[in-house]
């Protein structure tokens, strides 16, 4: 019996043993003290958190220090503060550690693009968000705009409809214009974008049009090296007109000297709805009929109407480079594959795309150069049924929302005369609930949309350095789209006009934009306190458009595509059409005068004069002056050696 009880107490003393080891294992506790490392002041407010951990973490004190507790696995601490670099410390074996943060004010000189130029980010006058590559939102990343989302103050972007490939919208310190478009200029390595594609407009077949296009579809964000948004006038008045609603300048990578390098990277995501709108489930709606005393809307099924025009959508992307070069020439190839599923089944988009970038220096001294860009994108889409402005009748998920639970969506197998079923297969396509309820499903499976663009975009730049202050630069650039629309919604759907009938067309769409550049870059440090930067520039655009088409009802064979067989239709039913924009043409002058005195004291004045083709003939140009100044309190004396001011400027524009 003793020894009974002794394995006992044994037992339960190791059991308590191990669960104090365990708990000791799995938590301990890291102190220590962060500084400056110019000074060795401490860093108070500095945040201290476990890297690759979700757990709040914490900051440290009026002495600059800290105390965390930490998991068994945790190897590295993130300490960082504003005005610091983050810096990742190991903490592998130790229960104390000190850390001496480097002051990041250097960035201050970091180089930004703004309008046909650089400057540094101290010398900045305007209201202008830098965001690089290394600053730029991770995961799946399908389109440009994606990258910088959240990332600049006063910047908004909104994805308008959740059609993969579909169009945003893009506000720089909110709306400008109430009867104008507001979405900001789009500038790619100088080249500026007009702000739509070849994207036919056709389609909706009388149940709505279709979701708008997104006009940087063909740029693949993993060739973006940096994108500059410019907000104010003082920062985008050398634009112009065009200017009127901000610019983002979007600068792709470039290839760097040396042996060449080899990129490859492949991501995966999926895509859910965020959050489903409460509609009755069938239990529900039957007690709701129960409640009000009506028998006869109790179809006997069980259906979740919009689970079953939805899903989890999967993308896939993948990304290839190469780039490398010499002092005389430097190259960058780059090619994508973007294959997303949207939400909504039966849409989604596929995007090819290829880049060729190259820079070279020519002579001896190296002043004459050269730039050649291509490039080349083609994307296949499929749309869903997704409209805004169909009313009930032509809107998918407003059909899904309001359906009938109680009411099946698809006939029974056995119902089907000698187990034959229709092109259609299943789904019950006559069943409509009042006047305007039609089944989703057969919604779906009887409205096809295909649209495929391509686009081209080539560019040759050529550039002299006339003297170590002075160089002149060349730019002409073509921007060709082409797309072609395919779209119907079949006979056999219970929508009034098109049941029996059917509909369908064929859409084309052309856009050129052509683009010279001719610009007259100065900058010199005059003296010890002054320097001094200018720019002269002319620069002349021109868009053109055309466009065809033809549609038609009344088609006679269930099984065909109809949009490839438009003859099998009665000839009263079909039109056709054409159209050419008038040529725009956009001439411009422009300067810009930037003076720095002692990196205190800033002056920019900009002005631009455009002539429009549009304008009327007693008053063909505008003109678009700015003047801006700013004071760079942290320069002066009184702040020069602050340890808790990195950058204060003062800023005044017009």
């Amino acid at each position: 019996m003793t020894l009974k009880r002794l394995l006992q107490a044994s037992s339960l003393l190791l059991l308590l043993l191990s669960l104090s080891l365990s708990t000791w294992a799995q938590d301990k506790v890291i102190t220590g003290k962060v500084t400056d490392s110019r000074d060795g002041t401490p860093v108070v407010g500095a945040s201290v958190l476990v890297k690759g951990s979700s757990a709040a973490g914490t900051t440290t004190g009026t002495d600059g220090s800290f105390s965390i507790s930490v998991g068994s696995n945790a190897t590295t601490l993130l300490v960082s503060y504003v005005g610091y670099g983050t810096q990742e410390v190991t903490i592998t074996g130790k229960t104390t550690v000190d850390v001496a943060l480097a002051s990041s004010g250097s960035n201050l000189n970091e180089v930004v693009v703004v309008g046909y130029g650089t400057a540094r980010k101290r010398d900045l006058t305007g209201a202008v968000a830098s965001v690089k590559a290394k600053d730029f939102n991770q995961g799946v990343i399908t389109s440009p705009d994606q990258l910088i989302q959240g990332k600049a103050a006063g910047v908004l972007i909104i994805n308008n409809s959740g059609q993969p490939g579909g169009a945003t919208t893009v506000r720089i310190r909110g709306t400008s214009s109430i009867r104008s478009g507001n979405n900001p200029l789009f500038v790619v390595d100088g080249i500026q974008l007009p702000g739509g594609a070849a994207r036919p407009g056709g389609g909706g077949a009388g149940i709505g049009g279709t979701p708008g296009g997104n006009p940087l579809n063909y740029i693949n964000p993993n060739d973006i090296a940096s994108m500059e948004i410019l907000k104010d006038a003082s920062a985008t008045a050398i634009y112009g007109s065009r200017g009127a609603n901000g610019v983002i300048i979007i600068t792709t990578k470039r290839g760097k000297t040396g042996a060449p390098q080899l990129e490859l990277n492949a991501s995966t995501g999926v895509s859910t709805i965020l959050k489903k709108l409460e509609v009755l489930d069938a239990a529900e709606y039957r007690s709701a009929l129960s409640e009000y005393g009506l028998a006869n809307g109790d179809y006997g099924g069980n259906v979740d109407a919009l689970d079953e025009i939805t899903r989890t959508g999967f993308t896939q992307n993948y990304n290839m480079a190469i780039s490398g070069g010499t002092e005389g020439g430097r190259y960058r190839l780059s090619g994508s594959y973007l294959n997303q599923e949207g939400i909504i089944k039966e849409s989604g988009i596929k995007k090819y795309t290829a880049n060729f970038t190259s820079t070279f220096r020519f002579l001896e001294s190296k002043k004459l150069g050269l730039d050649f860009n291509i490039l080349a994108t083609h994307t296949n889409e499929q749309i869903a049924p997704i409209s805004n402005d169909a009313g009930f009748t032509g809107s998918l998920i407003g059909q899904a929302l309001q359906w009938n639970p109680t009411h099946p969506l698809r006939k029974p197998k056995d119902s089907f005369p000698g187990g034959v079923m229709p092109v259609f297969g299943d789904i019950w396509v006559n069943n409509k609930i009042g006047n305007t309820t039609v089944n989703p499903l057969a919604m779906l499976a009887a409205h096809e949309d295909r649209v495929n663009v391509g686009t081209i975009i080539a560019s040759i730049s050529p550039s002299y350095k006339i003297t170590n202050d002075l160089e002149y630069r060349f730019l002409y650039s073509i921007n060709r789209s082409s797309g072609v629309r395919r779209n119907q919604l079949a006979r056999w759907i219970n929508i009034d006009g098109i049941n029996g009938r059917g509909v369908a067309s064929v859409d084309n769409a052309q856009e050129t934009t052509q683009q010279v550049t001719n610009t007259l870059n100065f900058g010199k440090q005059v003296s010890t306190d002054w320097r001094v930067d200018a720019l002269l520039g002319h620069e002349y655009l021109k868009f053109e458009g055309t466009g065809s088409g033809g549609g038609a009802q009344d088609f006679i064979d269930l099984g065909l595509f109809y949009y490839n067989f438009l003859q099998y239709s009665t000839q009263n039913s079909r039109g056709i059409y054409a159209y050419a924009s008038p040529t725009s043409e956009l001439q411009s002058f422009f300067a810009r005068g930037n003076v720095n005195y002692k990196d205190k004291y800033l002056l920019t004045a900009t002005i631009r004069a455009d002539g429009s083709t549009k304008f009327g003939e007693n008053k063909k140009y505008g003109y678009f002056p700015s003047v801006s100044l700013a004071w760079n309190l942290s320069n002066e004396e009184f702040l020069k050696n602050s340890s808790f001011v990195n950058n204060l400027k003062f800023r005044a524009g017009w």
